[in-house]
């Protein structure tokens, strides 16, 4: 089955990234019948955006505040979580919570990050850097397995094109499998435009029904969606995440679409 990865952006006073107040109870019913009901699917969110474009922006409630609003997400809705980490030092605490840490596609070579998240024991997501080739990836997922974890995820999120631009390359997802490891397609980050706006990150929202639909008919093991009530009022990737109204009618349309994919690559290998 299709495994989707939802980064749900909620803006509340000084809270970002975060189920919080009532808007929580919303949100979260609509995870939970997304993955009831669709897919199974987990929730994704940041404590620290370390690596945000302008240094004003907002990055979030820190480890602490950060850690302990996700358990609480966790036990509210009795759903996976995963974070990202910027900070080997991180590691140990973030995963006493998260389910998934995920190393960022800046720091995807990273050893010393790497080798920390590896050792929490959960699974550690690696997003491929914006710079990096496919094939290069194996070098992430070694230091991984080498630090004696083989609970690798492999993410695309497009290569650099240009300035202020992303593309994503379809034979990239069938190269990353071939390296053993399951392969998830980060649409709506890969429809960035980094740097494009006035000290912020531009992007390209319409496109994430096609680009979804394209990578899923390629072969991958899940989607990551970046999804907001408002769009428009997110502090991060407002101009590139789906609107939260728009998440079941198309990931029944990715379902659909990976049903036909994984038949007819059951068949070719049967």
């Amino acid at each position: 089955m299709l495994r989707v990865l939802l980064r749900v952006l909620r803006v509340l006073r000084s809270t970002s990234y975060f189920f919080t107040g009532s808007s929580a109870e919303r949100q979260g019913a609509r995870v939970a019948s997304v993955r009831h009901r669709s897919a199974k699917a987990s929730v994704k969110a940041s404590y620290d955006k370390a690596n945000r474009t302008s240094g004003g922006s907002f990055r979030g409630p820190g480890l602490d505040e950060g850690l302990r609003i996700l358990a609480s997400v966790k036990s509210c809705f009795h759903v996976p979580i995963l974070t990202d980490i910027h900070e080997p030092s991180h590691a140990r605490a973030a995963g006493d919570v998260a389910d998934v840490l995920q190393i960022p596609a800046f720091l995807s070579r990273q050893t010393d990050l790497l080798v920390a998240a590896a050792k929490t024991g959960r699974v550690v997501n690696i997003k491929k850097g914006q710079f990096l080739a496919p094939d290069d990836m194996k070098h992430a997922v070694a230091k991984v397995v080498g630090a004696g974890n083989p609970r690798v995820i492999v993410t695309e999120r497009g290569t650099s094109f240009g300035y202020h631009n992303l593309v994503v390359d379809m034979r990239a997802f069938p190269m990353m499998r071939a390296q053993g490891v399951p392969v998830v397609f980060d649409v709506t980050h890969s429809l960035q435009l980094p740097g494009a706006g006035e000290g912020v990150t531009s992007g390209l929202a319409e496109y994430i029904e096609p680009l979804a639909s394209a990578g899923v008919a390629a072969g991958v093991d899940g989607v990551f969606l970046e999804v907001h009530e408002e769009p428009a009022r997110a502090r991060s990737d407002a101009q590139n995440a789906l609107r939260l109204d728009r998440l079941e009618p198309l990931l029944q349309r990715l379902l659909a679409i990976d049903a036909i994919a994984k038949q007819a690559e059951a068949h070719q290998h049967g």
